[in-house]
């Protein structure tokens, strides 16, 4: 059977190699400390809970949910983002419903890209950006994110002639995996330069609350208020904890919009409409359940920088996600898989390995503060003497 040439650049996947490693290591007797997926462990708020409880028992919720049935859940995202933001966007033509927001970044570029056009990726960055340029027969041109730039692209160091050929832009900022944020500075010179060259500009938004310190995380909309060029991704995955409800929203220019509108008519219809009612519950409700949720990954994220020092692993102290990205001491900083799947085997700890997330993220692992303190104080001893070995 031949298959198309299509999935070959999807063939190569750390993650799943890191997920044989944990079931071997499993397998073997370890007790496996998962610190490499970015999956929320805490629960969703009870208000969210109920609102889609309550919808089980109205048949109204029980067939498709097409487009205009998810009118009231766009009506919420749009109030939501004037609330925070000050953004005006018209839930009927700038505001679109997503079974998560790694479904619109994976079919955006089925909308935007002719095959062969080229997509300006970070590098590292967030892996399912790459795969929808890829489905859609584009190419990638990797944007070094490093820490020499503050983990920001250098717009001017792209080569004219992938210019030429480039037709999107994908930043995200809190940026996964780096845990880098960037200003409203940054985002408006993002903008003009996709303006100037006559690129769609792609944010994606996960992290938009989880900032510690002060830190703020500007929308790219308000860096390009009148939706010339952007469109922008959010999630309720880590906000309100409902990553497995597969809820999310893009709001920017209409025509992209109505682009990415058409390719999901053909892909599929929405989630359950009782999901979407936990999610407006979510948007509309009290937002202390946010706060609380940015409090937990902050003593988590204080806890891991501590024990990481203590076992002398020196790492920046993150001002945003829920992530540590720690730079590979001697004799690992070529070798990011290597380091992760034998420190699985040999102490059941996991992590991400920074290649992983492209090439300029070898020489890292990101740690995924999904456990509280009293295990990560229990976890990182055991890399410490893992390293001692």
């Amino acid at each position: 059977m031949q298959l198309a040439d299509r999935i070959a650049p999807l063939q190569a996947n750390v993650f799943a190699d890191m997920d044989r490693a944990k079931a071997q290591a499993r397998a073997a007797g370890q007790c496996i400390i998962d610190l490499s997926l970015g999956s929320s462990d805490l629960p969703t708020p009870p208000h969210v809970l109920s609102a889609i409880a309550a919808s089980l028992q109205d048949p109204d919720t029980h067939g498709y949910a097409l487009f205009n049935s998810t009118q009231p859940f766009r009506q919420a995202a749009a109030e939501w983002c004037q609330r925070k933001f000050g953004i005006t966007a018209d839930p009927e033509t700038e505001v679109l419903a997503l079974i998560g927001s790694q479904e619109g970044t994976a079919h955006l570029p089925l909308a935007v890209l002719n095959p062969g056009d080229f997509a300006l990726l970070q590098d590292p960055g967030y892996p399912s950006h790459a795969g929808g340029v890829y489905l859609a027969g584009g190419q990638i041109y990797p944007m070094p994110t490093q820490a020499d730039t503050g983990f920001l692209p250098v717009f001017e160091d792209i080569p004219p002639a992938v210019l030429a050929q480039a037709k999107m832009m994908v930043l995200s900022y809190p940026h996964n995996p780096t845990t880098a944020c960037a200003s409203l500075d940054f985002l408006k010179s993002a903008v003009a330069f996709c303006q100037a060259h006559g690129l769609v500009l792609v944010h994606d938004f996960p992290y938009v609350d989880l900032t510690f310190d002060g830190q703020t995380a500007p929308s790219v909309l308000q860096a390009d208020p009148d939706k010339t060029v952007s469109v922008e991704f959010f999630t309720l995955s880590k906000s309100y904890n409902m990553g497995g409800f597969r809820v999310g929203y893009a709001v920017g220019n209409p025509t992209l919009i109505k682009a990415l509108r058409q390719i999901k008519a053909n892909v599929d219809f929405n989630q359950y409409r009782g999901i979407l009612r936990g999610a407006i519950a979510a948007l509309n409700g009290p937002q202390d359940c946010v706060q609380q949720t940015v409090e937990r990954f902050r003593q988590r994220r204080d806890a891991a920088v501590a024990a990481l020092a203590r076992i002398g692993w020196d790492v920046p102290t993150p001002t945003a996600t829920m992530y540590i990205w720690a730079k590979l001491p001697a004799p690992w900083a070529t070798d990011s898989i290597g380091f992760s799947t034998q420190l699985v085997a040999a102490t059941g700890i996991a992590v991400a390995p920074g290649i992983g997330f492209g090439k300029s993220g070898e020489g890292y692992v990101r740690l995924a503060l999904v456990h509280d303190p009293e295990v990560l104080d229990q976890a990182i001893p055991k890399i410490g003497n893992f390293l001692a070995k």
